[in-house]
C-alpha cells in the first residue's frame, strides 16, 4: 500500500465526513416506495450498511490468511485487524437501525426476527472478542480469530431462515429506481469503509512503530 497514498488519508480524516455527508444527503433525494413511502431510504441505507460489514469481516479473512503466508510482515496482521474494526463499526451502526427499520416496516420490534436475533449475537460477539484481542495482543490469536469468525458470520448470515424479513428484497424489487439507488448507497458505503479501514490501519502501523 503506497505511503504517500494512505498517509494522505492519516492527516485528512475529512475525507470521511465529506462521504458521511454525501451519503446523507443522498437520503433525501432517494425514491418514495407506494407502501414504505421515503422510509425505503432508511430500508436500503441498512442493506447497504450491512453489506458493507460483512465485506469488511471477509477482507479480514482474507489478510489473517496472507498474515499466515507472510508471518514476518506486520502489514496484513494489521490489515486484517484494521478490516475487522471496521466492520465492527458497521456492525454496531447497523444494528440501532435495523430497529428503526422494523418500527417503519412492521408498526413494532421482532426480537425473535432470525436477521435480527443471529447478527445482534454476532455483533456482541465481535465486541467482546476484539477488546479480548486487543488485551492479549498475540499475533497468533488475532489472525486465527479474525479467520473463524469471518467464516461464522459469512456462513450463519447465509443459512438464515427469514419470518417477516423479505427474502433478497432488493433485487426482487420491480422499481429500477430503488435497485439503482441500493447499487449507489451500497458503493458510498464500500467507499466510507474502504477509507475507514485505511485510517485505522495507517494508526496501526504508526503505533507500533512508535513503540
Amino acid at each position: 500500500m503506497p505511503e504517500k497514498f494512505s498517509n494522505r488519508y492519516l492527516r485528512q480524516p475529512y475525507f470521511l465526513l465529506l462521504t458521511l455527508i454525501i451519503i446523507a444527503l443522498l437520503m433525501t433525494v432517494g425514491p418514495v416506495e407506494k407502501t414504505l413511502g421515503a422510509n425505503i431510504r432508511l430500508v436500503l441505507l441498512h442493506g447497504a450498511w450491512v453489506w458493507t460489514g460483512k465485506v469488511a469481516f471477509g477482507l479480514a479473512v482474507l489478510f489473517s490468511v496472507a498474515a499466515l503466508i507472510w508471518s514476518t510482515r506486520k502489514t496484513w496482521l494489521n490489515l486484517s485487524r484494521a478490516s475487522a474494526y471496521t466492520g465492527l463499526f458497521f456492525w454496531l451502526t447497523y444494528l440501532p437501525m435495523s430497529l428503526v427499520v422494523m418500527q417503519i416496516n412492521w408498526g413494532g420490534l421482532f426480537f425473535d426476527e432470525p436477521r435480527w436475533r443471529v447478527p445482534f449475537l454476532f455483533g456482541v460477539i465481535a465486541v467482546l472478542l476484539q477488546v479480548g484481542l486487543w488485551l492479549f495482543n498475540n499475533r497468533w490469536f488475532t489472525i486465527v480469530s479474525n479467520f473463524i469468525f469471518g467464516i461464522a458470520l459469512w456462513w450463519q448470515l447465509g443459512s438464515i431462515q427469514n419470518i417477516l424479513h423479505p427474502d433478497m428484497p432488493v433485487a426482487q424489487s420491480d422499481s429500477g429506481n430503488i435497485q439503482g439507488y441500493f447499487i449507489l448507497l451500497l458503493i458510498m458505503a464500500v467507499i466510507f469503509g474502504f477509507q475507514l479501514l485505511l485510517w485505522i490501519y495507517k494508526r496501526l502501523q504508526r503505533s507500533q512503530s512508535a513503540l
